[in-house]
């Protein structure tokens, strides 16, 4: 995994390097997704599967929401 930084404009635009927007297929206006996790931003490539279905998917691999729920309690009793 690599991290990058940009600089938004006083517009609030940033600008993606050209290999990123090839990588990911972001060329000619390219739709992104963002989520707000409050102490970060996530920004995905839209389209097929999305945010939501990487989500889904997460949840699925820990065996389901109740399951990821649990164990998020057990790590961390304060969010119950």
């Amino acid at each position: 995994m690599s991290v990058s930084s940009y600089s938004v404009s006083d517009r609030g635009q940033m600008a993606l390097p050209a290999e990123t927007r090839r990588r990911w297929n972001l060329t000619d206006g390219g739709a992104v997704e963002i989520a707000d996790l409050g102490s970060a931003l996530v920004i995905v490539p839209a389209g097929s599967g999305g945010l939501r279905s990487i989500v889904q998917e997460a949840i699925s691999e820990a065996g389901g929401y109740a399951a990821l729920a649990s164990s998020v309690v057990d790590e961390e009793p304060d969010l119950a």
